[in-house]
């Protein structure tokens, strides 16, 4: 198929049954596989929606320098963007992050201005702000507090949900995703919700100063600004040695090679099957995880690597 542009090539992401780590035959598990975008995650969804409505707004212009601080996946989708419409980019982020991570931005030319990895994306977020309010010439999208996140997975990511699994199942008893900037669970749990009310939604959090990238823990002190904790049915927590030992599994079981926080997710997808009676449940895996091959959680055991990641990554 041709396209004039790298940006018509984002969404329609492919979903899968997941079947051979399934536990119960009488559920049904149905992930969407986000680390089929551009630039391997779903940010890239959130991203096309706030530029191009802070452009069509007269909010972001030509002679701004987009500024983010973010954990990874959002600064690199800024990145392709960035270079696609001739913006200069900064990215504050953790100093911890993995090295594809960082490496991914300085391909696209970004400028990356690392923050104390003990402080996670909170300190980023806190550094980023603190540079906004002393230079006029930045402009940050704000992906914590920016609507359009929200509804780039309302009207996008839930929508081909809907799609896809027409004509498959007749409804959907539970929607499970990671919160990180909490866009996924708000946009796409909504609209989910009011085409399926009874299912409930769960949100999949790390433990308090778990080294999970992406996803990030209430309990750690910052709630984004659109995220509703009101709208979560249930809220799970997820120890990081489960989350990366899932990892391994769903590459060595069903052949994904899916980030950490799928990892996270699809363990607390696995642990809700084996309490149902019967049911559909619905994921999304936020990213692909050939950006963390540095990290070898493939090779390693569970335990070491989460021994080795010494920081938060919220």
């Amino acid at each position: 198929m041709l396209y004039s542009d790298l940006t018509e090539v984002i969404g329609n992401t492919p979903m899968i049954e997941l079947r051979r780590l399934n536990p119960n035959p009488a559920v049904r598990i149905f992930v969407k596989l986000e680390g089929f975008n551009p630039t391997g995650s779903l940010k890239d969804r959130i991203v096309k929606y706030m530029i191009e409505r802070a452009e069509a707004s007269g909010e972001l212009t030509s002679d701004k320098i987009l500024l983010e601080p973010t954990s990874g996946n959002t600064g690199i989708s800024l990145g392709m963007f960035a270079k696609l419409k001739g913006y200069p980019l900064r990215v504050v982020m953790p100093d911890n992050v993995s090295t594809e991570r960082r490496e991914l931005l300085y391909a696209f030319d970004a400028e990356v201005i690392l923050s104390p990895g003990s402080e996670g994306t909170n300190g980023a977020i806190r550094m980023a702000q603190e540079m906004l309010k002393d230079d006029d010439r930045y402009f940050m999208l704000d992906q914590y507090g920016n609507p359009n996140n929200v509804l780039a997975h309302y009207e996008t990511t839930a929508g081909e949900i809907l799609e896809d699994l027409k004509g498959t199942v007749n409804s959907i008893d539970l929607f499970v995703a990671g919160l990180g900037t909490g866009g996924t669970l708000m946009g796409a749990g909504q609209r989910l919700k009011e085409t399926f009310p009874n299912m409930k939604i769960t949100a999949v959090q790390p433990y308090p100063k778990g080294g999970l990238q992406g996803l990030r823990s209430l309990m750690d002190g910052y709630v984004p600004p659109i995220f509703d904790i009101s709208r979560i049915d249930v809220n799970e927590v997820v120890k990081d040695e489960d989350a990366f030992r899932m990892v391994k599994q769903l590459a060595e079981v069903e052949g994904i090679l899916g980030g950490i926080s799928s990892g996270a997710v699809v363990y607390r997808v696995l642990k809700a099957a084996e309490c149902m009676e019967n049911g559909v449940i619905v994921t999304i895996l936020p990213d692909g995880g050939w950006k963390y091959l540095s990290e070898q959680i493939w090779t390693d055991d569970a335990r070491t690597v989460s021994e080795r990641f010494t920081g938060p990554m919220w």
